[in-house]
């Protein structure tokens, strides 16, 4: 597990605790694609079921009759992490065809989604005309779980190893010096975007398709995105289906910025 301070991600291999928890949240995230409260998140042209909040467990993870969510990814958080009650899961799901333009995304943006995976950190959203960015969500750590079956070709998490080590150094740099209650009001636009171009040129890009019963943890810091629909790419009428958890780190944007 020391790999995952220094590459900023690890992927857990099969997990019965998370193949039993797997179980019971397919049904209610099947669910939830269909749900007419959750229609706006199908975008992409269809090709993306973006899910924000669509799977309905509890803060300990428990879905259905499930079990509080286990395992040795669950084990690796609280021993490093500590515990942090969990928000609704987002059920991401991809489908063939996958990257079209979403809704209002202008050509470089499509681009940029075709041709770099849409790369991102999370919780840096752009806002305004301008697409300015702040830090809105300071996640703690990012885990995924695949809910499916999927080619590894069918659309996998794409990383950048170690971008962490680049992109935490460009946000420390941003918000060095300003008091802690301010530090979600600090543009970081342009050191995110001068880092993120360093981490494309200098660290390797990693496609990590996974199966039902693996899971994989990201650094909050880690450049990652998703990419294409490959002319190979395979997955039942479900779609390639993933579950992300990204609770916020209790102590804010400082924590975010200062913790491991």
């Amino acid at each position: 597990m020391t790999d995952f301070w220094a590459n900023g991600w690890v992927k857990f291999p099969f997990d019965p605790d998370i193949a039993e928890w797997v179980n019971h949240a397919l049904p209610l995230a099947r669910a939830s694609v269909d749900d007419p409260a959750h229609a706006a998140w199908l975008d992409c042209d269809g090709t993306w079921f973006i899910g924000v909040d669509a799977l309905d467990n509890d803060p300990k993870g428990r879905v259905g009759r499930s079990d509080v969510l286990a395992g040795q990814a669950m084990a690796f958080i609280a021993e490093h992490y500590g515990s942090l009650p969990l928000h609704k899961g987002q059920v991401s799901v991809i489908y063939p065809g996958y990257p079209r333009p979403r809704r209002g995304e202008g050509a470089n943006a499509a681009r940029y989604r075709l041709n770099r995976d849409a790369a991102h950190v999370d919780g840096l959203r752009p806002n305004g005309p301008d697409r300015r960015r702040r830090v809105d969500e300071p996640h703690a750590w990012i885990l995924g779980i695949p809910l499916t079956d999927a080619s590894a070709d069918a659309a996998p998490m794409v990383l950048w190893d170690q971008s962490h080590r680049i992109m935490r150094a460009a946000f420390q740099d941003a918000l060095a010096g300003v008091p802690k209650d301010a530090l979600d009001q600090v543009d970081v636009t342009d050191i995110y975007q001068t880092a993120r171009r360093k981490v494309f040129e200098t660290c390797q890009r990693i496609e990590l398709p996974a199966k039902p019963g693996e899971a994989y943890l990201l650094h909050r810091h880690c450049l990652h995105g998703v990419a294409p629909w490959g002319a190979g790419g395979v997955a039942g009428p479900e779609g390639r289906m993933i579950a992300y958890f990204r609770p916020e780190c209790a102590g804010g944007v400082a924590e975010w910025i200062e913790s491991p």
